[in-house]
């Protein structure tokens, strides 16, 4: 099984926010840190326990340009991931 990385989407399994698109901002042995830019944001990350997310396994353009150059990941970046996934 693949990692987690930092700015991968994820799909939420269980919880209120079940189906819910996060993108993943920081990754531990047992929880993972999600925002989605708009109720969750970069100040107040989401933790969920790995096994209560579906990952997936791509990594926006937008978000890649920002991590391959070292910059901070902004509520408006992960916005328009968010948005362009699922418009495609």
């Amino acid at each position: 099984m693949r990692e987690f990385e930092k700015g991968m989407l994820a799909r939420s399994k269980a919880g209120h926010d079940i189906g819910k698109l996060y993108v993943v901002m920081h990754v531990d042995a047992e929880y993972v840190y999600l925002a989605d830019g708009i109720h969750r944001t970069v100040d107040n990350l989401k933790k969920k326990k790995r096994k209560h997310i579906q990952i997936i396994y791509k990594i926006p353009s937008v978000l890649q340009e920002r991590i391959q150059g070292n910059k901070e990941m902004q509520n408006e970046h992960i916005k328009k991931a968010i948005k362009d996934y699922e418009n495609d």
